[in-house]
């Protein structure tokens, strides 16, 4: 059978009694709203996981590998699944019922679930940016009376961020794709507004192009403004930016 195409289906009203098209836009709002929050998430954990990973303490660094290896080696749906539905499970009764009513509960989850996943490979981006700096970075903030935590606040985390935007770009990228599994939990973002216009309208190609171009433009998006905040905060000398 002939698949019969048709573009004029984004301006034909769906259930909820807007056209398809200001569904899909709901959608990637909520895409972005969720990939933000998510990456927030992921890089305040990230940060504080990937310096405990460079401390001389043996303990910190077994903190800091044990959680890098728990959360990037167990798939992100599990991960999703296991925020949204044994969670509520495993706390008190009445924790439980209270999550499980949230409105916004798969929004959480999806957060929750991404940001800690994402966390894992911001931790080791941030690992390798403090270990590619030259010992002597280290030692100068020492011989100026710093603290560890000033001189990593004040001398190798500044410094740090910068040699590593460039995979924290792809990292970030990484995370607005990953929305696309909170569908599984009934969060309505891009993914999920796509798969339920082809189901209603059985337009499977033109809702899919349309979630397909939207993912592009947003990630397109991303690079360009970290390429230009890349350039700004280049530093003469130690990083050259193309």
């Amino acid at each position: 059978m002939q698949y019969s195409w048709n573009w004029n289906i984004f301006w034909d009203m769906a259930v909820e009694g807007r056209p398809h098209y200001v569904l899909l836009l709901q959608g990637m709002l909520w895409t972005i709203t969720t990939a933000a929050c998510a990456w927030l998430l992921a890089l305040a954990i990230g940060s504080v996981v990937g310096v405990l990973r460079t401390l001389p303490f043996k303990s910190a660094r077994v903190v800091g590998a044990t959680y890098v290896e728990f959360f990037r080696n167990i798939p992100l749906l599990m991960q999703v699944f296991i925020w949204f539905f044994v969670l509520p499970e495993v706390v008190s009764e009445p924790l439980g019922r209270q999550l499980k009513q949230l409105d916004d509960g798969p929004f959480l989850a999806a957060v929750l679930a991404i940001g800690f996943f994402m966390a894992a490979r911001v931790a080791e981006q941030v690992r390798a940016g403090i270990q590619a700096l030259p010992r002597g970075q280290l030692m100068a903030g020492t011989a100026m009376g710093l603290t560890r935590l000033q001189t990593y606040r004040y001398v190798l985390l500044p410094v740090a961020y910068r040699i590593i935007l460039p995979p924290l770009t792809s990292d970030f990228m990484a995370t607005v794709k990953n929305t696309s599994v909170a569908m599984t939990i009934g969060l309505l973002e891009l993914t999920g507004r796509a798969r339920a216009m082809q189901e209603f309208t059985f337009q499977v190609f033109e809702a899919f192009t349309a979630a397909a171009l939207a993912y592009l433009i947003l990630n397109l998006t991303v690079t360009a403004l970290m390429r230009w905040l890349e350039k700004r905060l280049a530093i003469p000398g130690l990083i050259v930016v193309r």
